[in-house]
């Protein structure tokens, strides 16, 4: 493995840099709704369990009318608005926008000098101890290590560290961009990035 070089903010091309950040805003807001488990529930009137008897007469007691002791104004009730389970939390985002958002995103990482390009990156040994000697030479807190095309040796070096994640190149987006500390990637996979632009 060669040495990572620091990308400089002059070796970018001027449509990264010319990015609105609200494209990354709103992508990170679509991907974090993307994730949300939509398993929140209530049981409203119908599904709990009881009430099948008129609790008092409906005429006579004083007290307003009631036909079941599981509506909603009773303590063991159904709940009247609870969350739904159906409701879907997706929001839509354009691929020109999905594209600008990653610009921006390595924009930002390459102002604070925190992408690094590297010829390959191969873990022959399948090592983690040599996967964590290459990330922590680096000297970053977390670190997206971005490779063209996965191998099962350099799978199983980065597959067990906390301060790195590994994917390939067609797995990279505006999120994982922002999120990590640093970017590692592929002299090949960067290449292809900036010309696309």
């Amino acid at each position: 493995m060669s040495n990572p070089v620091v990308v400089k903010t002059e070796e970018l091309p001027k449509v990264f840099l010319e990015v609105h950040p609200h494209n990354l805003y709103l992508y990170c807001k679509a991907y974090a709704s993307g994730l949300r488990a939509n398993t929140a529930q209530t049981k409203t009137r119908s599904q709990v369990r009881g009430g099948g008897k008129k609790p008092w007469a409906q005429k006579g007691g004083g007290r307003a009318r009631a036909g079941s002791l599981r509506s909603p104004i009773f303590v063991g009730g159904g709940v009247a608005f609870g969350p739904s389970t159906n409701r879907n939390y997706d929001q839509k985002v354009n691929k020109k926008q999905k594209k600008l958002a990653l610009y921006h995103a390595v924009a930002e990482k390459v102002a604070n000098d925190r992408v690094f390009v590297v010829d390959s990156i191969v873990i022959e040994s399948g090592k983690t101890k040599d996967a964590l000697s290459f990330v922590n030479g680096l000297e970053q807190r977390d670190v997206l290590v971005v490779k063209e095309m996965i191998d099962d040796k350099t799978f199983l070096a980065f597959r067990n560290l906390q301060n790195a994640y590994l994917i390939e190149a067609n797995e990279l987006n505006a999120y994982l961009a922002a999120a990590y500390h640093s970017i590692v990637i592929e002299k090949a996979v960067w290449e292809k990035l900036t010309k696309e632009s």
